[in-house]
């Protein structure tokens, strides 16, 4: 097999960024998708989600995101993707589902099967989406209604009058809520009080929240996602929901589910037809276990005090994606720091080679 400078595994925004960047640079590489087409997560998610409805999806270098209409997100965003692989001739392959990378003499060999790629260098740019977090609750398989985790939403038109118990507090939870509370009895249940934020969420306030993620990858720390630490906040489509009450009507968690529906710690039954676990996701990194990249404390400590993309044990691998840049504005730099942290790798590799 040949030996590449580069692989990037995940066609998602980070690792798109990541192959137009390291493209301009002239490595040669790789990109490993494992969905059949392009579009990254976004091709996942729910029929009822608009481009109104996101946060924003940040410009791939070089190109004009998707206006905010009234359009499929699940349609409009992996267009953009596909327009933007042809556009740039990027070398995607797909569908390849990494298993594992290993070292073998020192170069990074990349398993799918029975397929196996080599390389100097690894981008590793897989997201969330396909680890999502399900926390177990006992007689959780006790429930004679639905569950769904975020990853599965049916969309609220499935819900319609429903009894709903939405699990979480993150914005997915806020927008879940926002969108069945007029069609639907829910109810909202979180471990911790959410954090509301009343103030404009100015760039300095989203830097400041950046840089507690930053903190915490630095340390070696597993990442919180930067939603985490910026606080909720009710947007324009949220607010008929608001005006029923429903945020301000949050329980704790429930002690134990039941199959008709939750036991609250104050002995009282809640019954409900549907429990929705907006309880987020975690990295998708298990295929880089053989690497041993992570520290005792649980988390890939990164370069440069946690706001770059080098992992500190390991030199080739790079990160994005992951940590402070699990943002679609984040993984866009991320995309460059981690194409310069292979161009000063390789570069210092031939040095080391044409000395010796």
């Amino acid at each position: 097999m040949d030996i590449l400078d580069s692989i990037v595994i995940g066609a998602g925004q980070a690792g798109l960024s990541s192959s137009y960047h390291l493209r301009r640079l002239g490595i040669a590489h790789v990109v490993l998708d494992a969905d059949q087409t392009p579009g990254g997560a976004w091709q996942h998610r729910w029929d009822a989600l608009t481009m109104q409805d996101v946060h924003g999806v940040a410009e791939l270098p070089g190109s004009v995101p998707p206006p905010r209409t009234a359009e499929q997100a699940n349609r409009a965003v992996p267009s953009y993707f596909a327009g933007y692989e042809r556009t740039h001739d990027l070398p995607v392959i797909r569908p390849v589902h990494v298993d594992r990378v290993t070292d073998e003499d020192g170069i990074l060999v990349v398993h799918a099967g029975d397929r196996a790629w080599r390389s100097r260098t690894l981008v590793n740019a897989t997201g969330t989406w396909t680890q999502p977090f399900l926390p177990h609750y006992p007689g959780m398989e006790t429930f004679l209604g639905e569950q769904f985790h975020t990853v599965d939403y049916p969309g609220p038109e499935h819900l319609r009058g429903k009894r709903v118990l939405v699990v979480g507090g993150g914005a997915s939870a806020v927008q879940f809520l926002g969108a069945l509370a007029p069609i639907a009895d829910v109810v909202w249940a979180t471990r911790r009080p959410p954090v509301w934020r009343d103030d404009d969420f100015t760039p300095e306030a989203g830097a400041a929240a950046v840089a507690l993620v930053e903190q915490r990858v630095a340390q070696g720390l597993a990442p919180q996602s930067v939603v985490s630490v910026t606080g909720l906040m009710l947007r324009p489509q949220e607010q008929a929901a608001a005006r029923l009450g429903v945020y301000d009507a949050r329980r704790p968690m429930f002690e134990r589910i039941e199959p008709d529906g939750v036991r609250w710690a104050d002995g009282s039954f809640e019954p409900v037809d549907v429990i929705l676990w907006a309880t987020g996701f975690r990295p998708a990194i298990g295929h880089l276990a053989p690497l041993h990249l992570r520290s005792e404390r649980g988390g890939i400590q990164l370069d440069r005090n946690g706001r770059g993309t080098t992992a500190v044990k390991d030199p080739r691998i790079q990160l994005v994606g992951y940590g402070p840049s699990a943002s679609t504005i984040g993984a866009n730099r991320a995309g460059r720091t981690a194409a310069r942290g292979v161009q000063r790798y390789l570069a210092r590799a031939s040095v080391a080679v044409d000395a010796g």
